[in-house]
């Protein structure tokens, strides 16, 4: 993971933040203007690129090389006196890889590991089995997507590039389309699934959603399978739906393992500011 290390101003201690695009720039911001000295880890360097406004930042891109590469990396630091007093993982809620890799690294090193909570949208459980009270359909995995009526439909697949395949075979008789992060391996991705270049697009998320929908409009989507990953993706996702008649289908969240620690930002912030040995 090639990265550089910045000046290091008076600072609480040094944390290492695991994180993307969508929270973990403000939410690195937010760590700095408490005292924190940061190193940050992102997929890619184009994910890099969100964080070229904070200075001061250790910047690393790359994927962690198993839990052996960060339990080596944090004893590393200790045995050089430039320890990490935690790590915090503040990666996508469908990132178990990622997240497991952490949690076992970090208890190898005997370091506190924490972990940001994305917020929950506001729909709640609904009446019907598997449905929210806003009328999406929860899937346990990409399992159930066999028994849903599918057949004929034009589908559009909106979730990660790794479940692309799995996705089109558990969904046989629908018509297949795709919206995927504009990554040479989403697009390798997309063609090992068998999905015909029309019916790809790789384009960032907007805020707005005016590309999304027109993508839809432009298919004539009728059903959209996302993933419940809660704040603003999931909510972007549902706006979308409601507002073309489309119907959703979530990936339901993966669980969280128990006995970890995992708090919402403004908890999480509250915590870190009173963390043993801080100096405000």
């Amino acid at each position: 993971m090639p990265g550089s290390r910045a000046p290091v101003l008076a600072a609480r201690g040094r944390l290492w933040l695991f994180a993307g695009t969508g929270e973990g720039p403000p939410l690195a911001a937010a760590l700095q203007r408490q005292g924190w000295c940061l190193r940050v880890s992102v997929v890619s360097p184009e994910a890099g690129q969100a964080y070229g406004e904070l200075p001061h930042l250790e910047l690393f891109s790359g994927a962690l090389a198993g839990p052996q590469a960060l339990e080596l990396a944090l004893r590393q630091a200790r045995e050089q006196g430039d320890p990490f007093a935690l790590v915090l993982d503040a990666t996508h809620p469908f990132a178990t890889t990622i997240k497991a890799t952490l949690a076992a690294g970090c208890l190898a090193a005997r370091l506190p590991l924490l972990r940001l909570q994305r917020p929950w949208c506001d729909q709640q459980e609904g009446d019907g089995p598997g449905a929210d009270a806003a009328g999406a359909a929860l899937l346990a995995g990409l399992a159930a997507l066999e028994h849903e009526p599918l057949a004929g439909t034009r589908l559009l697949l909106a979730l990660g590039a790794r479940q692309l395949p799995a996705a089109v075979s558990r969904s046989p008789g629908a018509r297949h389309h795709a919206r995927l992060l504009p990554t040479a391996f989403g697009l390798q991705q997309a063609m090992a699934a068998g999905l015909p270049a029309e019916r790809v697009a790789c384009l960032r998320p907007t805020r707005s959603g005016q590309v999304e929908t027109a993508l839809l409009r432009r298919w004539g989507i009728e059903v959209i399978l996302a993933r419940q990953s809660g704040g603003e993706p999931e909510q972007r996702w549902r706006r979308i739906a409601h507002s073309q008649g489309c119907r959703l289908l979530l990936l339901r969240r993966p669980p969280e393992e128990p006995g970890r620690t995992v708090l919402g930002q403004e908890a999480l912030l509250a915590h870190l500011a009173a963390w043993p040995g801080a100096t405000g």
